[in-house]
């Protein structure tokens, strides 16, 4: 004769927190203007202009799309994970009194070695 024992009591479980999810307007907004921003600030810089170079010396133009891909994504990787570790970690405010103080100090110093040729 067999005894059964009763059923275990499942755990009270909680619901799944949700991940937060970025509306499709706000994606396209933060798309756009980062597009529009990194396009405008690389088109014509010292970048475009070596890679222009590269792909006529090497004769090979799908090569060095591929490897100044990869080196513009893998940049861009790290100032994203870099700005999200200084977000979790530094306040909006004395982020952006930072970046507006470097961007004033390099403003300086190329005017500095303007003047001074």
């Amino acid at each position: 004769m067999s005894i059964s024992s009763p059923a275990p009591e499942a755990p009270a479980s909680t619901p799944p927190t949700p991940e937060p999810t970025v509306s499709r307007a706000v994606f396209w907004r933060v798309f756009s203007s980062t597009f529009i921003t990194i396009f405008l600030a690389e088109l014509g810089d010292k970048t475009q202009v070596t890679t222009l170079l590269m792909s006529a010396q090497s004769q090979a133009p799908w090569v060095v799309f591929l490897g100044a891909g990869t080196a513009l994504v893998t940049t861009s990787l790290i100032g994203v994970l870099l700005g999200q570790w200084l977000a979790q970690r530094v306040s909006p405010a004395t982020l952006d009194t930072a970046a507006g103080t470097m961007l004033l100090g390099i403003t300086i110093w190329l005017l500095w070695d303007i003047v001074h040729l």
